[in-house]
């Protein structure tokens, strides 16, 4: 796939990039030569190969959430650090607002 200048242009207006005169032959030419590559994925058969996330065999190790009590020292100690707190609780700023 032969990318257009305007295509280079668009592309670096999504990235935020802005690209001199020369640079934008430069990109023309190197993404046009990724694309080609990734589009070699298409001429792969993968006619009865099921779809994968990951191929380790790695799953995630999850444990119980559960609630554990701290030191009085350390509760306290972070209560005291906390830049604003109301009561026994550390007041933060509204998520949704």
């Amino acid at each position: 796939m032969s990318l257009t200048k305007e295509d280079v242009l668009r592309i670096a207006e999504l990235a935020h990039l802005r690209l001199a005169e020369e640079e934008i032959g430069k990109f023309r030419e190197q993404l046009s030569s990724v694309l080609e590559y990734v589009g070699q994925l298409s001429r792969v058969d993968v006619d009865g190969i099921e779809p994968a996330a990951h191929i380790t065999g790695v799953s995630n190790v999850l444990r119980r959430d559960e609630v554990r009590p701290s030191e009085p020292s350390v509760r306290q100690a972070l209560l005291e650090a906390a830049p604003e707190r109301e009561g026994d609780l550390i007041k933060v700023k509204s998520v949704f607002g």
